[in-house]
């Protein structure tokens, strides 16, 4: 990191602060974390003092503002190492993301050993760091958010609108590797040093898709009887269409850290609230994107499509979600042929495969605990009951199944093979909003959620 130039002297001073630990009460963590991570240490309840706070500022602050790392910023974090607050490893967390000095990078991952009583791999800090604290939920310190937008935005200005209060962990939200792309709507050819969003694509007729091997991935899609293909070789370099299919309005966000391309009704909102423009923030939510409202800078749970922050979430914003079929090309154009499909042009002239490449033998981003009933990137196709339950189907066993003409029910949800894929209906055949994506990042958003495997 280029604005940190001076090294740690690492002899970390004994200038702790005397505090009063008192163990904060949380759930009780499931044994599968204990056996993972080990035990987490004590957890001190009420504010800091005025001494730690200003160490806070010059450790985490100071050094942003002032584009340097010196001896004051060596006194703080030996002072903030010696705390005994696990709390403000979360803001070590945040600083080792954009920290590309090595030996500050194993300064931090020391204060962080000191802080949560575990040896911190300075391999690979801010991923161990942050696993062990989203794993035992390890609470945030005082004005956290304060601390943690400096420290964001000195890095990328453009997040000044995004990190403000709301409805929002801020705690599992970190920096995905990409600037915020707030291009103005339809701007699509627009360069930018961001991961670009198509808005109103070119599409062209299955016919004219000669580019497309029939084995290829795509996200399909029906709405009011028209159908359309989201080719995986274009979403992987676009991961946000804003698109209008059926005569509705969608927003489609594609996460390739989740394997879930979704999609959002956008239209029919409430009076006085235009369309929302969904964008990719560069932000990362338990490796999984976060996205945001180009109009009101509104940040949205991606998974979710809830509205968390800013005027869209003060309207309780929560946007419905259509079906989205992931299956093949060949499959998908033979059940719907007169689907239409995006345009190549849209792929940017590349043709990526981060599912079998980047990330294939698990999640690159830190996660924390996963839910050990599946294999993390299992896939799964997810739906909401009528009662409001989430259900993971295990797909590949639902679609053995289905194959072999079995029913699969889970309350009123049924399961139906569709043009290759594998669509959650109810008990009459309606939609239901259901799409696919890996365990883990299912599981994580719906902690909740039943599991069928068969």
């Amino acid at each position: 990191m280029q604005a940190m130039k001076r090294i740690f002297a690492m002899a970390l001073l004994c200038l702790a602060i005397p505090m009063t630990l008192v163990a904060q009460e949380r759930a009780e963590l499931p044994a599968y974390v204990i056996d993972a991570f080990g035990t987490p240490p004590p957890v001190p309840d009420g504010p800091l003092s005025d001494d730690l706070m200003r160490a806070i500022d010059a450790a985490f602050v100071d050094p942003i503002e002032n584009g340097a790392w010196g001896r004051d910023q060596d006194i703080a974090l030996a002072e903030i190492a010696a705390s005994g607050d696990p709390r403000i490893a979360w803001l070590i967390s945040d600083l080792l993301r954009f920290v590309r000095s090595r030996a500050l990078n194993d300064a931090l991952a020391e204060a962080a050993t000191q802080l949560l009583g575990r040896q911190m791999n300075a391999a690979d800090a801010w991923g161990t760091v942050t696993d062990h604290l989203i794993a035992w939920d390890i609470p945030a310190p005082p004005d956290y958010l304060k601390t943690k937008r400096a420290i964001f935005t000195g890095f990328v200005p453009g997040w000044d609108r995004i990190f403000i209060a709301g409805d929002i962990d801020w705690r599992l939200v970190s920096w995905g590797g990409v600037r915020i792309d707030d291009r103005p709507h339809d701007r699509t050819n627009d360069p930018c040093n961001c991961i670009p969003a198509a808005d109103n694509p070119d599409v062209t007729s299955a016919a004219d898709a000669t580019w497309l091997r029939d084995d290829d991935i795509i996200f399909g899609i029906t709405i009011n009887g028209e159908s359309r293909a989201y080719p995986r070789q274009i979403m992987e370099v676009r991961e946000m269409v804003n698109d209008t299919l059926g005569g509705r309005d969608l927003g489609i966000p594609y996460c390739t850290l989740c394997g879930a391309a979704q999609a959002y009704f956008t239209d029919r909102m409430p009076a006085g609230v235009e369309r929302p423009i969904l964008r990719t923030s560069g932000l990362l939510s338990r490796s999984n994107k976060v996205m945001y409202d180009l109009n009101t800078y509104s940040v949205f749970d991606t998974f979710l499509g809830t509205a968390l922050t800013g005027p869209l979430a003060d309207k309780g914003i929560a946007l419905e979600q259509a079906t989205v079929i992931t299956s093949d090309w060949g499959s998908w154009k033979a059940a719907h042929p007169e689907t239409t499909v995006l345009a190549e042009a849209l792929s940017l002239g590349r043709n990526p495969d981060f599912r079998n490449g980047r990330d294939a033998n698990g999640p690159i981003f830190p996660v924390g605990d996963v839910d050990p009933r599946l294999p993390v990137q299992e896939d799964v196709i997810g739906a909401i009951t009528a009662s409001g339950q989430p259900v993971a189907f295990q797909l590949s066993k639902a679609f053995l199944a289905l194959q072999a003409g079995e029913e699969i029910a889970f309350e009123n949800i049924r399961l139906q093979l569709d043009a290759g894929g594998v669509r959650a209906v109810d008990v009459n055949g309606a939609d239901v909003g259901s799409h696919q994506a890996f365990w883990f990042a299912w599981s994580q958003f719906y902690p909740d959620t039943a599991l069928w495997t068969g």
